[in-house]
């Protein structure tokens, strides 16, 4: 749905538990204590038929009898009497409800399950739903505990949200046993209303949180998820155990891609682009909330270990290792430095062992040239107690510096009652802070693989290729011949035409109905030549002896294909042949082969693979998995999360493989199942790749006729390209086109540019200058749910129209700001009249600004659009243009009142 009226659910001004009780083993009686106890400062009701009064306090008889109308409800009554409740909730203005109750299929004399039921009473209200059958939910900011835990919560930054109501009692006492506060705790249930994405959505503008915690179970809506969690990603850190990792849904598959894309690979492919960190165990959870929280901006990967013991610095060198981490290589002047400094005996190597007899001063004389080595990015800090010098001794000697450099530092204090005050004195330094090394090598990682998912999250691949070559039509006429002969499986002559169609290279392929022909095929191919059984029911030839290679003359070709019929024959007496498949024989030195394939999640839509190919593919499973769209950034970073990547890199006498021509394949993977939303399944298996390129040596796609158009099918929206535009504004042309997130340096320039009152008008405040946060709000965003289309002088931003839709595409919200060397000329015109397009081509009923009173131009611009105004507060109003006046005023005559040179 969308975060609507989820403000009456998280921080309500009242409430009324229905089923109230006194019963110390009941549900309702949990509820009620809880609430009763937690602090809430708000009028609180209790509804009960069978009592006066509960707890001290009066019962109400019904809902109907109740003097105020409550914000929230929280529900704890049979699930037959719930729709009712619902309904009578709804009608007396009651906004949101926490069904804690189970059962709720059971369904009512009509057929109607009590669930559907319920939602049915509760739309025509818009009355949000939690639940049902769930722990509840605790906004301990204030001091609401609206569940039957048998913990309250402490106050802090984090929120949690949890579909498993066991984990979340259970976490919540594990969580006050270390002291760790949240500002939202959230039991889902089943989350027939309220899901993730809504929570989500509105966590990412509650200012009480500064980081989001996940523990999913499922997603069912993936881009409502996927939009969501990429927003609120942008300025909170989300952290995420995803439960259920072994493969789910093993079957029969017509791919290795099929196979090999397990759900919980594509769930991590997921979390990965919406900017997120996954994590696997509920220590590391809290343990990466912490870190992000404490840890410094990130530098990069290469990492020194500092230690008074070599011990200690093996295990964390071990653990960086084995999980891919970079030991930094300190550069020879700073092993000049460290002589001067340190005994004799010191290691002379990251990581730089000071020995265990160190005395505070030598801590510190050997951290300044660690922190001063270009080579270093972060420092991770190990100390071992000892007689010799106080470990509080030392922190308070080390914490200043370690705080004070800009680069990251993070700390380890391995024992326990020798170092705990050296844990204190670090963690109010604002150290991150550890007790063993295994654990702050994982904290430092975490920091490492959240920046990069970041990164991810800034990627926005186009719609529509730059200069690659693409033939959707030729390649749909393919599919639907396919489909008209009612055939899933395109033959591989077929598939490989296809993947010719986007820039990929292919092996020749031609097909021979019997041996005779194949015979005067591979003459006309030349020798050597490859042959192949062709049979729709056949996917993986090589299983049934369908293969045969480097075949030298005719003579062989004739017996292959005479012991290929036999084979065939007695293993798949039951599949349909229909001839071969003669192909060139490709022999290359140095080659590796690759798979790059396409798999359709039930969940999360079209996702991409790659990774080690050949006949051994899924015994191997060296693969990565992506969700498209794709562009160069994010294929290179899926292509670097494999084994295989070493090999592609080169070694000893054999050259790189040539990686432009491997992405290149990758890219045209992607852009084809954008175009050609009928292919549910593909697989380049191998793909051959050298120094010289990369070549397709088999291929097969699976099809079925798809209600869906392009990309709507991807989880994830691409750059819409097709937005890109010129308009003229006085006779100076100019490019309008979506924001992108390298945009970012031109914002500082736009606003230098233009006076403080525009300013002032844009954003109803004075600012001085712009953080890296403001310009990354306003130059990343999410195009499913948010639109800002930019005019460009050169490189330069000289206007930009915004409009922010909510997640229903109810209703959205326009902004505009133009610079004041450009204003008068026709600007906001031209940039209004776009954005008014563009919400009327999405079907949005209802466009709104807000306006100060003063900023007269704004104002006629509006009415000269059709907007009527209204008072919103004393010096602000509120213009509104409604779908019927959109439509009314037509494409056309938007055209003739802003001018626009492009219009449908």
């Amino acid at each position: 749905m969308s975060i609507r009226n989820l403000e009456y659910l998280f921080r309500p001004q009242s409430l009324v538990v229905v089923g109230a009780s006194e019963r110390p083993a009941s549900v309702g009686g949990a509820v009620t204590r809880n609430i009763l106890a937690g602090g809430f400062q708000g009028r609180i009701a209790l509804v009960n038929p069978a009592h006066d009064s509960l707890a001290g306090q009066r019962a109400y008889a019904s809902i109907s009898s109740l003097d105020f109308v409550p914000d929230l409800a929280v529900i704890c009554t049979p699930p037959a009497t719930i729709p009712k409740l619902i309904a009578q909730l709804g009608e007396r203005g009651t906004r949101a409800a926490i069904i804690i109750s189970a059962g709720m299929h059971d369904e009512n004399a009509a057929g109607v399950t009590h669930l559907q039921a319920a939602l049915n009473a509760a739309r025509p209200h818009l009355l949000r739903i939690l639940g049902p059958n769930c722990v509840g939910m605790l906004s301990p900011g204030i001091g609401l505990n609206a569940s039957f835990a048998h913990n309250n919560a402490y106050k802090g930054s984090l929120a949690f949200v949890s579909q498993s109501g066991a984990l979340t009692t259970g976490l919540l006492d594990w969580a006050r046993s270390r002291s760790i506060g949240f500002s939202h705790f959230i039991s889902i249930g089943e989350a027939a209303d309220i899901d993730f994405g809504d929570i989500l959505d509105y966590l990412a503008g509650d200012p009480q949180t500064s980081a989001i915690l996940l523990y999913i179970e499922s997603i069912r809506a993936a881009r409502k998820f996927m939009s969501a969690a990429r927003a609120a990603g942008r300025s909170k850190r989300i952290i995420i155990v995803k439960s259920g990792r072994a493969p789910e849904g093993a079957k029969a598959i017509a791919s290795h891609t099929g196979a090999l894309a397990g759900s919980d690979d594509v769930y991590d492919a997921a979390i990965r682009r919406a900017g997120a960190l996954r994590v696997y165990t509920t220590t590391d959870l809290f343990l990466a909330a912490e870190t992000l929280a404490r840890a410094k901006p990130y530098f990069g990967e290469r990492l020194a270990i500092f230690t008074n013991g070599g011990g200690l610095a093996v295990m964390a060198a071990d653990a960086l290792a084995t999980r891919g981490g970079k030991l930094a290589q300190l550069s020879a002047a700073t092993i000049e430095r460290l002589d001067a400094v340190l005994p004799a005996t010191w290691s002379h190597a990251n990581p730089v062992d000071i020995i265990g007899d160190a005395p505070a001063s030598r801590y510190v004389e050997g951290l300044g040239p660690v922190f001063d080595d270009p080579n270093v990015d972060s420092v991770l800090f190990l100390h071992a107690p000892t007689a010799i010098v106080d470990s509080e001794q030392i922190a308070n000697a080390v914490a200043p510096m370690l705080a004070g450099t800009s680069k990251a530092a993070f700390t380890c204090w391995l024992g326990g009652d020798a170092v705990r005050g050296a844990r204190q004195v670090c963690l109010d330094a604002g150290l991150p802070t550890y007790e063993t090394p295994e654990e702050a090598v994982t904290a430092f990682l975490q920091v490492v693989d959240h920046r990069r998912n970041q990164q991810e999250l800034m990627e926005t691949p186009p719609s529509l290729p730059e200069g690659r070559a693409r033939d959707p039509g030729a390649a749909q006429a393919i599919v639907d011949a396919a489909l008209a002969e009612g055939r899933e499986m395109l033959s591989g002559a077929e598939s490989k035409q296809v993947l010719r169609l986007y820039g990929i290279d292919v092996v020749d392929t031609r097909t021979a109905g019997n041996a005779g022909e194949a015979v005067r095929v591979a003459d006309a191919i030349g020798y050597p030549v490859a042959l192949k059984i062709l049979s729709p029911d056949i996917s993986h030839k090589s299983d049934v002896g369908g293969v045969a290679l480097n075949l030298q003359s005719a003579p062989m070709v004739a017996e292959a294909a005479r012991l290929m019929q036999e084979r065939v024959a007695a293993l798949r007496p039951d599949a349909r042949v229909d001839g071969f498949m003669v192909e060139q024989m490709i022999v290359a030195r140095n080659a590796v082969e690759l798979i790059v394939g396409m798999a359709t999640d039930p969940v999360f839509g079209p996702v991409i693979l790659f990774g080690a190919g050949g006949t051994a593919v899924e015994t191997v499973r060296d693969k990565a998995i992506a969700l498209p769209p794709l562009n160069v950034t994010l294929a290179r970073d899926l292509m670097r999360r494999t084994r295989v990547a070493k090999l592609l890199a080169g070694y000893r006498d054999v050259p790189p493989a040539d990686m432009d021509a491997i992405e290149r394949s990758l890219l045209g993977v992607a852009q084809l199942i954008a175009d050609v939303p009928d292919i549910v399944e593909l697989d380049i298996n191998p793909l051959q790749a050298t120094a010289r390129g990369a070549i397709a040596l088999d291929a097969r796609i699976r099809v079925t006729r798809s209600m869906q158009h392009g990309t709507d099918r991807f989880a994830i929206r691409p750059y819409p390209v097709e937005l890109e535009t010129t308009i003229d504004i006085g006779g100076h042309g100019l490019t309008l086109r979506p924001i992108r997130p390298e945009d970012e340096p031109k914002y500082p320039v736009l606003f230098a540019k233009t006076s403080p009152d525009d300013v002032y008008f844009r954003l109803f405040r004075q600012i001085k200058a712009l953080t890296h946060n403001d310009i990354a709000r306003f130059t990343q965003i999410d195009y499913d749910r948010e639109m800002a289309l930019v005019a460009l002088d050169g490189d330069e931003i000289v206007g930009v129209v915004r409009l922010v839709t909510d997640p229903d595409n109810t209703s959205a919200e326009f902004a505009i700001l133009v610079r004041s060397d450009w204003s008068g000329r026709g600007m906001g015109y031209a940039l209004m009249g776009h954005i008014i397009e563009f919400a009327r081509s999405r079907g949005t009923p209802e466009i709104h600004g807000d306006v100060l009173r003063s900023n007269h131009r704004m104002l006629e611009l509006a009415k000269a659009l059709g907007f009527t105004a209204r008072a919103l507060a004393w010096d602000v109003t509120r213009v509104v243009l409604l779908m019927p006046e959109i439509q009314k005023l037509g494409s056309d005559s938007i055209c003739q009142v802003v001018e626009l040179n492009r219009c449908p």
